[in-house]
């Protein structure tokens, strides 16, 4: 699932408007809608801000991943 999906989640079950958290991280409502929808990608900036506004960790809404290509040679 999209970052961006999961943090729209919590907002659901949190009571927590798209406005207010717009308002309190300083993100254009219609990018935060988009993104939050999974239309477009948060900066690692604003999804700091979002975690900070949330009271959150950086931790909060990912999950570490292993590489899928690495371009390294041995």
């Amino acid at each position: 699932m999209e970052t961006g999906m999961k943090i729209k989640g919590y907002l659901d079950s949190k009571g927590i408007s798209q406005a207010f958290l717009s308002s309190k991280c300083r993100i254009k409502p219609a990018a935060l809608s988009l993104a939050l929808n999974g239309k477009r990608k948060l900066t690692f900036t604003e999804y700091e801000n979002i975690c900070w506004a949330l009271g959150l960790g950086v931790d909060a809404f990912l999950e570490p991943k292993p590489p899928t290509n690495t371009n390294v040679s041995n």
